[in-house]
């Protein structure tokens, strides 16, 4: 079993980074690959955006081409912890942002890859 807590979120200004952390927790964390999905507003049937990802030990990261060129993830092992840094936010970024632990990595990853989801943090860009 998998808890990933992902503390943060809130009003955010164009142009300014949005930065949560995820915090996987339990024996297995390491293993998995994490990344972040979100949510636009509440229509029923829309499934999660992928927005990045990164694997274990190898490093391995991917991005969605939304977010390439203004996206970094990064994993501190030690602490068990996974950030993300979006720059240059657009009011179009605003969305509900998901932590999620996969256990196989495909090229193009979709929410159904995820074995297991955060909470969720709403984040809304707005001037």
């Amino acid at each position: 079993q998998l808890h990933l807590a992902e503390p943060g979120g809130g009003w955010l200004h164009p142009g300014g980074p949005l930065g949560p952390p995820c915090a996987p927790s339990g024996p297995t964390a390491r293993y998995y690959a994490l990344a972040w999905f979100r949510q636009f507003g509440q229509a029923p049937g829309r499934e999660r955006e992928f927005v990045a990802l990164i694997g274990g030990s190898d490093g391995l990261s991917l991005y969605a081409d939304s977010v390439k060129g203004r996206c970094a993830i990064s994993r501190d092992m030690a602490k068990s912890t996974v950030y993300l840094q979006l720059n240059n936010l657009k009011p179009e970024d605003t969305a509900t942002y998901y932590c999620a632990a996969l256990s196989r990595i495909r090229t193009s990853p979709t929410a159904r890859d995820a074995d297991y989801w955060g909470q969720g943090t709403q984040v809304t860009v707005s001037s």
